[in-house]
């Protein structure tokens, strides 16, 4: 496991519009965010979550030119780290990420790893409650989880 999990706002707000925010927490233990992110999520967090900034403010801003500002921070953050994990869901952030060499999941990667570890009994049930959000789950993606759970 990575020393440092670092997680955007969407993961945040989804995880949270199905009741599963404290998959995060069972998974990872400890969450590092960015005050950007915080400010976005807009809701108290548990005291599982820390809010650290990047030293180097200049990454963020350059990124901030393609980015949102919570993207921008989770990846200038992630830049300055060792050892960790991105959770991201944007299409653009996570290529951005990854051109950088960051290790990135995303929301369903989170949940599919609850799965294989033992922390929920399905993701099919999960997967449900993500359709009736705003969250895109393309039916192509949907099947994928599934495949990656061994749910088909």
């Amino acid at each position: 496991m990575q020393k440092v999990i670092i997680s955007d706002t969407s993961c945040l707000i989804l995880l949270d519009k199905i009741g599963e925010l404290g998959l995060l927490n069972k998974l990872f233990g400890q969450i590092i965010i960015t005050r950007e992110i915080a400010n976005e999520f807009k809701k108290k967090l548990p005291d599982w979550f820390s809010i650290e900034e990047p030293t180097n403010k200049t990454y963020q801003k350059i990124l901030e030119a393609s980015l949102d500002k919570g993207e921008a921070s989770a990846i200038a953050f992630a830049i300055e780290q060792t050892d960790c994990l991105l959770i991201i869901d944007d299409y653009k952030g996570r290529k951005y990420a990854e051109q950088l060499g960051i290790k990135i999941t995303g929301t369903l990667g989170v949940i599919i790893d609850a799965k294989l570890s033992g922390h929920i009994e399905l993701v099919k049930p999960l997967l449900d409650k993500i359709k009736k959000t705003d969250f895109r789950l393309t039916a192509e993606l949907e099947k994928k989880t599934l495949e990656k759970s061994n749910e088909v």
